[in-house]
């Protein structure tokens, strides 16, 4: 009987995937990736455990650590369902059990470069040919192909059965285009709210407090605390709720959860949304910071969270980049900088910050 190593097993498996496994390797999260949108080919409509558990079963003669492989496959599906190429369903007739995963269609979101980020599930009535496939650039669980000289990347995949979406479709981003419709959406929601009563373990975000501290924003309420803030609060089980509230003299007097409404994304994206509206309404926005990286890329700097579909876009266009001195960074390459510089301007009303850090 022919015996094979582990490794040579794992190599052939990145290749039967489309990789090529002198970069790759099986438990990398570009390889797990393209794994588990095989599995969803096959397998959809199932449960995201279903899912994962045919993903990471296979790995249990190959992987070193089967339970830190378990959690990397579980972080990059909920990574896919976030960017689109999954999504999750209940039926409403349902009243137990998990919701049920089904495969988006294969469709792009077109860049002003020209450049085409990849979304859905290829079937075999709908599918890249050779020629494109292989020019698909993978960076963890996102996929884009770049143009070739002359080359119309919307008619290519329009051509072979793909759906053109808008960055908005795919994001599911706010409609709300100038901070002020913003802060009055959820001043209306918190003024139709009732009494809040005693709120215990409130926590407030300071906006009189400086915008590039961010960990530094957060305290206690006293006395002073008048107006309305962003806040967390405990519960009896799980992390801190996300809330906006109002306060008078250090005491929560009215008082709604977020997120606010029904969305995909979580309560932290509102309320930080929500704090980049408030910044910028009193005149003292949150900033970004422009750096040189390597090559060709332009590194831009953040010193307060995003929402999560910001930080979903970046993924698919750009690299984490690491550097001292701020939350955290993305580079992008030349030909992308300007599209992103007017998003993070018109979308999430930051304003550029060209010194040092204090």
């Amino acid at each position: 009987m022919r015996q094979m190593s582990a490794e040579k097993v794992r190599s052939g498996k990145v290749a039967e995937l489309g990789l090529d496994p002198e970069t790759t390797d099986m438990l990398s999260s570009e390889a797990l990736a393209a794994a588990l949108r095989r599995a969803a080919g096959l397998m959809c409509p199932c449960s995201a455990a279903t899912l994962a558990r045919n993903v990471w079963g296979p790995l249990r003669w190959l992987a070193d650590d089967l339970e830190a492989a378990k959690k990397t496959v579980r972080e990059v599906l909920k990574n896919l369902i976030d960017h689109g190429d999954m999504f999750e369903y209940r039926d409403l007739e349902e009243q137990s059990g998990p919701p049920m995963l089904y495969a988006a269609p294969p469709s792009f979101v077109v860049r002003e470069s020209g450049a085409a980020i990849i979304l859905g599930i290829e079937s075999d009535r709908c599918a890249l040919p050779e020629e494109l496939r292989n020019r698909v650039e993978r960076s963890r669980h996102a996929r884009r192909i770049s143009p070739v000289e002359g080359e119309n990347l919307r008619d290519c995949l329009t051509e072979f059965g793909f759906l053109e979406i808008s960055h908005d479709q795919w994001l599911k981003v706010p409609k709300t285009k100038i901070p002020s419709s913003c802060l009055s959406r959820f001043n209306k929601l918190l003024d139709k709210s009732g009494p809040s009563g005693e709120v215990p373990g409130l926590r407030l975000l300071d906006p009189e407090l400086p915008v590039r501290f961010y960990k530094g924003r957060w305290k206690e309420p006293d006395g002073r605390s008048s107006g309305r803030f962003v806040a967390r609060r405990e519960q009896a089980y799980g992390a801190d709720l996300w809330c906006y509230v109002q306060m008078n003299e250090g005491n929560p007097e009215k008082l709604i959860d977020l997120p606010a409404q029904k969305t995909r994304w979580e309560g932290r994206d509102e309320a930080w949304h929500l704090q980049m509206a408030i910044d910028s309404q009193r005149g003292n926005p949150q900033q970004f910071r422009m750096r040189t990286g390597p090559g060709d890329a332009r590194v831009i700097e953040f010193f307060s969270p995003v929402p999560g579909w910001a930080e979903r876009r970046w993924e698919a266009v750009g690299e984490p980049a690491g550097g001292p001195g701020r939350l955290f960074a993305y580079g992008f390459p030349e030909t992308e900088l300007d599209e992103e510089l007017r998003f993070v301007r018109e979308k999430l009303w930051l304003e550029e910050f060209s010194g040092e850090e204090e």
